[in-house]
């Protein structure tokens, strides 16, 4: 399945920032001194990652802006979503001395990617938690932080999951036993109404168009005792008379009978 590409030269608004695509959906992060080991409190409501054609129709982003790439419309045209945002727990307790949280991507659907945003100069798009490449687990300060998620737009439900755990602030190494365990995110997605191809592979046998009438005729192989027409419509292609078969068909032999 290929997508159409998008063309519209004049935007009715360029937007400098990724929109959040609605209100905030925070995974709650605390420690727990008393178990010694990281906690999650995950909002159970489910972000949609929408195409900016939905959310804000007509509108663009600026060509020199990280993002443009993979949101807009005129290009890749990604559904996304910053709604998701990880936050610390105002009633945890101190990390320990020398430790640093981590957030890892343990699984997921592949088509979800996930990018850390930043919509003040310097601007930044940079792909985290496993996509393109990049390392499954990073180092979080505790400060608020909202990835933007991305996925193909449709009508699919994707999922990604997490832990969070502590780690050696100097060596990065995870300290045993403090994960979070495992907790899941999902979202729904959200068509953008543009057309789509569908290419496929064809066999075509042709003719040509001055040669007088006859039908096409196959058989199994040669020498055939028993020839058979094709029962597929002739249709004229650049000034030949051809016929248009799947690819299966390309086993078969292939004769013109003229018809009286």
């Amino acid at each position: 399945m290929w997508w159409v590409g998008w063309s519209a030269p004049l935007w009715a608004a360029t937007l400098t920032t990724v929109p959040m695509q609605g209100g905030m959906v925070m995974p709650m992060i605390s420690y727990s001194a008393a178990e010694a080991r990281v906690r999650v409190m995950l909002d159970p409501a489910i972000p949609q990652l929408t195409p900016l054609l939905v959310s804000h129709p007509g509108d663009g982003f600026a060509p020199e802006d990280p993002w443009f790439a993979l949101l807009d419309p005129s290009a890749q045209g990604l559904a996304f979503s910053r709604r998701y945002g990880f936050v610390m727990d105002s009633m945890t307790d101190p990390l320990p001395e020398g430790t640093k949280l981590w957030l890892r991507r343990l699984s997921g659907d592949p088509e979800v990617g996930a990018y850390r945003y930043a919509n003040t100069a310097p601007k930044a798009f940079e792909p985290i938690f496993g996509t393109a490449g990049s390392p499954a687990a990073m180092a979080w300060n505790g400060m608020m932080f909202h990835p933007t998620f991305t996925a193909p737009s449709g009508t699919n439900t994707y999922t990604a999951t997490f832990d969070a755990y502590l780690a050696d602030a100097a060596s990065g190494v995870e300290r045993p036993n403090t994960s979070t365990g495992a907790f899941t995110m999902q979202w729904t997605s959200v068509e953008d109404g543009r057309p789509s191809l569908t290419i496929g592979r064809k066999l075509i046998v042709s003719w040509v168009a001055e040669s007088g009438r006859y039908v096409l005729e196959s058989a199994d192989s040669v020498p055939a005792g028993n020839w058979s027409e094709v029962g597929v419509a002739p249709v004229a292609v650049e000034g030949r008379i051809a016929v248009v078969l799947d690819p299966a068909a390309s086993s078969k032999v292939y004769r013109l009978r003229r018809v009286p």
